[in-house]
Formats: structure tokens, sequence, C-alpha cells
């Protein structure tokens, strides 16, 4: 289950890569743009403001982050809906999703099939966390792999979900799309509020919560003091702030473009 409140608790770094992503973006008047992966609405209502004559649609598989979202009284369509199952329709200019296929499996296929399937010199625009190798995603990978945890968190904690930016520009030319692709590391400084480590605060927003799903109350209370002490050692304090680099990949195609054509 998605907490939105607990996914919101860094907003603002959470967003700059959406905006990044979107700056890109060189669509002007679409007639239909989908949020795949919307979470709680709040940066789809930006896409409503770049586009107003546009139809807006967020669309995200937690019934709670959608409920949240529909709260929002914007002038968007929010809908709970899976993107393994979603396909385009004739009139979708643009297609985001922003921070979501690193949790489906086979994204690669879906990439391919929404190249083929958007029309003409539509805008198909993700991004993805690329720290898997990352201190903190070690730490996490090395605490559920203790005989305690190894069972009940199997087959849920992936090495490398996702690609490199050179992987998805190769998929995507390969679909006849033009395509800008790079990466991006930020630094964030995240300041110590209380007892808890802020790695160990921002990481129960998006990748702790498989791990918290699987786990009794106990178990959950246990995994995150352990790896809560491994974050301690890896993100030390300095200064009353953590330094947290965190890698992000980006890529922005445009449909059926001749190939010697960027976005």
């Amino acid at each position: 289950m998605w907490d939105p409140s607990t996914y919101l608790r860094y907003s603002d770094e959470r967003s700059r890569p959406f905006h990044d992503l979107l700056a890109r973006v060189g669509a002007e008047r679409p007639r239909a743009v989908v949020d795949l992966g919307c979470g709680p609405g709040t940066l789809t209502v930006g896409l409503a403001e770049r586009w107003p004559g546009s139809r807006i649609t967020g669309l995200d598989s937690s019934p709670e982050m959608i409920g949240r979202a529909a709260a929002l009284a914007a002038p968007v369509t929010f809908a709970v809906g899976d993107a393994r199952d979603w396909r385009p329709a004739p009139d979708v200019d643009v297609l985001v999703a922003n921070a979501v296929l690193q949790w489906v499996p086979g994204h690669r296929e879906l990439l391919t099939r929404w190249a083929v399937e958007l029309p003409p010199d539509a805008w198909l625009a993700f991004q993805v966390p690329g720290n898997f190798a990352a201190p903190s995603h070690r730490a996490l990978r090395e605490v559920a792999g203790r005989d305690r945890w190894r069972q009940p968190l199997a087959g849920l904690l992936r090495e490398a979900p996702v690609g490199e930016p050179v992987d998805y520009a190769t998929l995507l030319t390969g679909a006849g799309c033009a395509v800008d692709a790079w990466e991006t590391t930020y630094v964030h400084l995240l300041p110590v509020a209380g007892a808890d480590h802020p790695v160990l605060t921002w990481m129960e927003g998006t990748a702790l919560r498989p791990v918290r799903a699987a786990l009794d109350a106990a178990g959950w209370a246990d995994f995150r003091a352990e790896l809560g002490a491994r974050l301690a050692e890896a993100y030390p304090v300095r200064q009353g702030q953590v330094c947290f680099p965190f890698r992000r990949i980006f890529v922005v195609a445009r449909t059926g473009a001749r190939a010697e054509e960027n976005p």
C-alpha cells in the first residue's frame, strides 16, 4: 500500500526530475496528455497548467494515491489503472511516466509497444532512478538477504530493474523514434529531523514500501532499525544534514521522427 503522506515527505527533491524531464518535451498543443504512475497528482496538475487546452489524465495503480489526487479539484481526470494494461488512444500526443517503470517488470517491451501505438510525432517521456548500485540499495539488499528476512522478502528486491541511458536510446531508436537520453546525479541535502536517519525516511516513501508490506510489525521494526544503522554509516551526518547523491536516467522520444532529428 502506498502512503501519499510518506511519499510527499521530500516533495521538492522528488519533483525536480519531473520538471527536468518535461523541459525537454517540445509539444505545443497536444490533444491528450497521459501521466502514467501519477501518484498523488501534484505534478500532474502542472501538466494542465502547461497545456490548458489539452485533455489531461493521471493514472496510478494505487487507490490511495488516486484518492489523494482526486481531492485536488484540478482540471485533470484521475483514475486507477495499471501501466502494464494501458494502451494509448489515437489522440494521445504526450505520454509521461515519471519514476514508475522501475516497478514494472518487462517495461522495455511496454516502451516498444507504446512507441509503435502512439500517433506519429507524439512524445514519450520517462524517468527512472538509476541508483540501485548506491550504498542505500546495497544496504537494503544486504539486510534483506539475512536469514531472518530472506524468505519473506524473496523476489521483492531486484538488483537491476532498469537499464542504462544507452539501452533505452538503442531500444527506442530501433522502434523508429528520435531520442534524447541522459543521466543526472542530484546531491540532495537532507536535514536531520528527529531520531531517524533521513535516507531511511526517504526510502520509506518508495524502496521500502514492499518490505514493510511483507513483514509483521515486529519484523518491520527490527529490519528498519538494522537498515537505519547501516545507512548512518554510509551517509554520515555533517553540519546537521546528510549528502544523498541520487542518480536518475531520463529519456524523451518522439515517435515516427527521422533518426537524425533530436526531440
